[in-house]
């Protein structure tokens, strides 16, 4: 007997300022003081509006940080706290409708992990920090496309290939995220806690509560 399996329906978060309300990287800084964190909130910003290069920034910031594996953990935990309201709802919602939740972020992986699993969603793609033995910082994956200026569509066309979805969806709130809106189905700008005009220009869609996207996708002719 052949048993015909439907493709899976494809949905991809941007994690930071969309299904938590922190930039992980901006309170890794203000661990380091008030002067730390405010070179590094204002190069978030800058590469956030598209204003400059996130590869041009990615690695100045952590260089200026070093954080250690229990300073990510503190951030994971920033993120459950501070986690989008109706997020887990939505992606439970979404699961049931057959959709595959992703995180793609060019955040930190192990500092997301713990929202991940919080939300049901079993894929990250994001950044590896590396820790020596005791937790101290060693770096960061180098070699990962969210560390650089067109890394996402890199990475959602590397989702499609693997997965080949029926539809594929991207939601997030930077220039990073815009960026994807050649290689999926629908982009969805998200502006609860920051509308950029850059990403609004680029939407197929705009919602400011992810509680939004289950009656837009089942909506949506894209």
């Amino acid at each position: 007997m052949c048993f015909v399996v439907n493709p899976p329906k494809l949905i991809c978060f941007d994690c930071d300022s969309t299904l938590s309300a922190i930039e992980g990287v901006d309170e890794l800084a203000r661990l380091r003081g008030p002067e730390c964190f405010a070179a590094v909130e204002a190069m978030t910003n800058e590469a956030m509006e598209g204003r400059i290069p996130l590869d041009d920034v990615f690695a100045r910031r952590l260089d200026l940080i070093r954080p250690d594996r229990s300073e990510a953990a503190a951030v994971g935990r920033l993120y459950l706290e501070r986690v989008e309201p109706t997020a887990r709802e939505t992606v439970m919602a979404l699961k049931v409708a057959g959709w595959t939740p992703v995180i793609v972020s060019a955040g930190y992986t192990q500092a997301i992990e713990p929202l991940a699993v919080h939300l049901g969603i079993a894929r990250i793609e994001a950044v590896a920090l590396k820790f020596n033995r005791l937790g101290g910082y060693l770096g960061f994956d180098e070699s990962h496309p969210a560390t650089r200026r067109g890394g996402k569509p890199e990475i959602l066309a590397r989702l499609k290939s693997e997965l080949s979805p029926r539809r594929t969806v991207m939601v997030g709130d930077g220039v990073s995220d815009s960026e994807t809106s050649e290689v999926v189905d629908l982009f969805v700008g998200f502006g609860r806690y920051a509308e950029r005009a850059a990403v609004k220009s680029r939407a197929h869609a705009f919602i400011h509560s992810l509680s939004e996207l289950p009656s837009l996708l089942a909506q949506s002719k894209r």
